[in-house]
């Protein structure tokens, strides 16, 4: 039956307050407080409300965040306060030097309070509420004028339509920066590849194409976000006396602030905030590009004033450049393990993320025809954290008349073999398997590493030595080594080489999941080495096997089952396997029954960091009691095993009810199962 218009207002009331309080505390706080399947209920519920009694419908309810019709075009808005630029420090001394000035013109050497706040990579904005009531949205533009991009920030969930609560000014004018998370940008370019379009080069090139789209209901789809950092135009209201309260109060009226916010003294605890949020940067959910300082009483700001078209009260501290220009210079071929020769980009050096960068990768023929690249092109490149660097654009208009085209070799660099691409594949490879010596090293390498063979002592230039002398050929020449082999090498010392030995003798010694894992086949990682070792028990079992045999297997697939398949088959990979085998490398068979995998059928998450052992150790001896290690909770998470600093895993996880065991529970419960 249909409620009449008086019972409906109340109703609508109702769900519009109790939506806006979903919304809080979904991207306001990150902290959601029902299943998604309930907001949808009760969307759905205001919706059908709103639709039977259209003069109920409102530009601040819930349901107006899809976007509007298409804009012809944007218009012009002038700020009443302007909206400034920050001047830059780039290190500690020039933090410094800003806090001496400060002291100085105060005519005080007080230690000064500074609010700290990550300085977000996105583009800067403006927000009018008249009486909570979200009116007007604007870009910074120039400071002076920007343009009117309302119907855009009305889509974005983290913008409250009408402010939280009553006590807020009958005008009020927020100041934030609109951003694009760093899994929205991946999203967004995974989409555009999809369609064959050219994907944006970084997050906030991809919030300001998505402000900027005259279509509200193209901005919709973008996954922004927004932060306050300060406010403009307040009328008929008192704000209170610092900077960090003044956030605090935004965040109770609904809006976002940035959780990394802190209040420290002096240039001294700037910097060392600088320092530590430094480090954490790479693992924060969006870019940032370095620290805003500001003063936090609003009294010391208002005596300070202003300079030129800058506070003189806050300064940014700006991180090293991710991005930079240079040029290519050249592009070589590399040859890896699998025999994928991948194109590499030498370039002009340049200083970017810290470090000069030299080379970067191109990843494969695809992203060179896809960038559009040419040898001698002007380039921009990125680098975040310990990211491999990047080309992500050319700057066609500086190509200068000589560039040269790029083209797969026909043959390998390094052993001179056909190079084949498979269609359907990225990749191009090297036909020459194991006898192709860059394919041999990485192989090598591959085998004695710590999750296979674990061969202490041995490596990477060391492999590269011994197979240059040519005294191995493959992984089972290791077995052969001798003293006198060793001792002329180039820094290696009779202890060393001893101990080498005596490694290369404990690690024969070994497990069928590690060896198979070792030989390296293409697409066999940990657990497919694990799920095969468990299934066929035995080596001669998995190498008798056909590919529907195969198939049968756990994490294995009509590519890998192809894979394996073919790699048990090859001669050369045969007569390396027998070597091994003939030179002591061995393993007990598996005998595998259901009471030795008390963990069988159960998921397992592994969070934070585990002193005792490390993640892999404990993901490796849970997939021997037969469970499966997941890298995310969800509803059918048997357990949660949370280690120092656990963080939305552990959250999540006392949501849904999830058994939870700390690092000594865990261990406890290891030692048990394993004793059984």
């Amino acid at each position: 039956m249909k409620p009449d218009l008086s019972s409906a207002r109340v109703e609508v009331a109702r769900l519009r307050d109790q939506l806006n309080d979903f919304n809080y505390q979904y991207y306001v706080l990150d902290d959601p407080c029902v299943p998604d399947a309930e907001y949808d209920r009760q969307l759905r519920s205001l919706q059908q409300l709103e639709r039977e009694y259209p003069e109920l419908l409102s530009n601040d309810s819930p349901t107006q965040r899809v976007g509007g019709q298409p804009l012809e075009g944007f218009t012009q808005v002038t700020h009443e306060v302007p909206m400034l630029s920050l001047d830059n420090a780039f290190s500690a001394d020039e933090l410094l030097a800003f806090e001496k000035r400060l002291q100085d013109r105060l005519n005080s050497k007080i230690t000064l309070e500074f609010a700290c706040e990550p300085k977000l990579d996105g583009i800067a904005v403006s927000l009018l509420y008249d009486n909570g009531v979200l009116v007007r949205g604007a870009t910074r533009g120039d400071g002076s004028t920007g343009e009117n991009i309302t119907a855009n920030v009305r889509t974005i969930p983290s913008i409250p339509l009408h402010l939280r609560g009553e006590n807020y000014p009958p005008i009020l004018e927020v100041r934030g920066e609109i951003y694009m998370p760093r899994a929205g940008f991946e999203r967004l370019n995974e989409q555009a590849r999809a369609r064959q379009e050219k994907p944006f080069v970084n997050p906030r090139n991809a919030a300001a194409g998505s402000l900027r789209q005259l279509d509200p209901r193209i901005t919709a789809t973008r996954l922004l976000q927004m932060c306050c950092y300060n406010v403009g135009r307040v009328e008929g209201y008192n704000l209170p006396d610092t900077h960090s309260e003044v956030l605090q109060l935004l965040n109770a009226w609904g809006l976002r602030i940035n959780a990394e916010m802190d209040v420290v003294q002096g240039a001294s605890q700037c910097q060392q905030y600088y320092e530590n949020l430094s480090e954490k940067r790479d693992s924060l959910a969006y870019d940032i590009d370095g620290i805003v300082f500001k003063i936090n009483r609003l009294a010391l700001q208002q005596r300070l004033g202003f300079v030129s078209r800058a506070p003189r009260w806050a300064i940014a501290y700006k991180f090293p450049a991710q991005e930079e220009i240079t040029r290519l210079l050249d592009v070589e071929f590399q040859v890896g393990r699998t025999g994928a020769v991948t194109p590499v980009a030498r370039l002009q050096p340049v200083f970017v993320g810290g470090v000069t960068v030299s080379n970067a990768t191109l990843h494969n023929m695809d992203e060179v025809e896809r960038l559009g690249i040419m040898v001698g092109d002007s380039v921009v490149i990125r680098r975040a954290g310990d990211v491999i660097p990047q080309i992500v654009k050319v700057i066609e208009n500086r190509r200068p008349d000589d560039a040269q085209t790029i083209e797969l070799p026909i043959e390998c660099p390094v052993c001179g073999s056909e190079v084949e691409r498979e269609e359907g594949e990225a990749a191009a490879r090297c036909s020459g398997g194991l006898y192709c010596q860059a394919q041999r090293k990485e192989a090598i390498k591959h085998f004695s590493s710590r999750k296979a063979l674990d061969i202490d002592g041995l490596g990477d230039k060391l492999v590269e030595q011994l197979v240059d002398e040519n005294l191995i050929h493959h992984a089972a020449d290791l077995f052969n080594l001798t003293l006198d082999q060793l001792l002329p090498l180039e820094r290696m010392g009779k202890k060393s080489a001893e101990n080498l030995l005596e490694s290369l003798a404990s690690s024969r010694e070994t497990t069928l999941p590690r060896f198979l894992y070792g030989l390296g086949i293409r697409e066999v990682g940990e657990a497919t080495a694990l799920s095969l070792a468990r299934y066929f028990k035995t080596l001669d079992a998995l190498m008798a096997a056909n590919e529907e045999q195969l198939l049968e297997v756990d994490d294995v697939g009509p590519i890998v089952a192809h894979h394996i398949h073919r790699f048990v088959r090859q001669p050369h990979n045969i007569e390396v396997i027998n070597s091994l085998q003939e030179r002591g490398v061995c393993w007990p068979d598996l005998q595998v029954d259901a009471g030795t995998r008390p963990l069988e059928g159960q998921i397992w998450v592994l969070t934070g960091t585990l002193h005792t052992m490390g993640r892999s150790e404990g993901k490796s001896r849970l997939q021997e009691l037969g469970a499966k290690v997941a890298g995310s909770v969800s509803a059918k998470t048997t357990t949660l095993v949370a280690g120092e600093k656990s963080g939305s895993k552990l959250n999540k996880a006392e949501d849904l009810g999830i058994r939870v065991l700390n690092e000594e529970e865990f261990i406890v419960q290891l030692f048990k199962l394993e004793s059984n």
